[in-house]
C-alpha cells in the first residue's frame, strides 16, 4: 500500500466518522489543533485503520504523531517495515 492510498483511507475515515470537512484534511493539518481531535478520537481513528494494518500498533509509535502526514508516514512504515516499531 502506498502513501496516497493510506492518506485516502485516513481522509475518508475522518470525513465519514468524525465529520471533518475535506478542505481541512491537508497533510500538514495538526490533529489536535487544526482537526480538533482529542485522545479518544485518536484511538477511534486507530481502531478504524486496524483493518488494513499487518499487526497491532504500538502506542509509542503514535506519541510523536502530530500531523495528518505523520499518521500516513507511521502507518506506511508499519506496513512496509513490520519488524520495526
Amino acid at each position: 500500500m502506498e502513501k496516497q492510498e493510506i492518506y485516502d483511507k485516513i481522509k475518508a475515515a475522518l470525513i465519514d466518522d468524525f465529520d471533518i470537512k475535506a478542505e481541512k484534511l491537508v497533510p500538514e493539518a495538526r490533529l489536535y489543533e487544526d482537526l480538533e481531535l482529542d485522545s479518544i478520537d485518536a484511538v477511534d481513528l486507530i481502531v478504524k485503520l486496524k483493518s488494513f494494518l499487518p499487526r497491532n500498533i504500538d502506542p509509542e509509535v503514535f506519541k510523536a504523531v502530530r500531523t495528518l502526514q505523520d499518521v500516513v508516514d507511521a502507518i506506511y512504515n508499519l506496513i512496509h517495515n513490520p519488524e520495526s516499531k
